[in-house]
């Protein structure tokens, strides 16, 4: 199995070194001045996005199983056809 068939070595983005080399080839002395140079000022954010904590996956999939618990079942009569229609030609 070669390193890129790992799971982790697919999903869990470049490494330190990966980044310095991709900066190398386009020229670019860091991630701040790649993003400097290629998104506009006027559609960057000003401050950080005001976001929670992380959570695990666990608690993830507990809070999800938390909300699904709260659906109900509904029987739906769709397409059972017309009450007292009369079509004609």
């Amino acid at each position: 199995m070669n390193n890129t068939e790992q799971f982790v070595n697919r999903h869990n983005g470049p490494n330190a070194q990966d980044v310095q080399a991709m900066l190398n080839v386009i020229n670019a002395p860091s991630l701040d001045a790649l993003i400097d140079q290629t998104v506009p000022a006027a559609i960057r954010l000003k401050q950080p996005l005001n976001l929670p904590d992380g959570i695990s996956e666990h608690a993830y999939l507990q809070h999800l199983r938390g909300i699904a618990a709260k659906n109900r079942l509904y029987k739906s009569y769709i397409g059972l056809g017309y009450y007292d229609t009369v079509l004609r030609r």
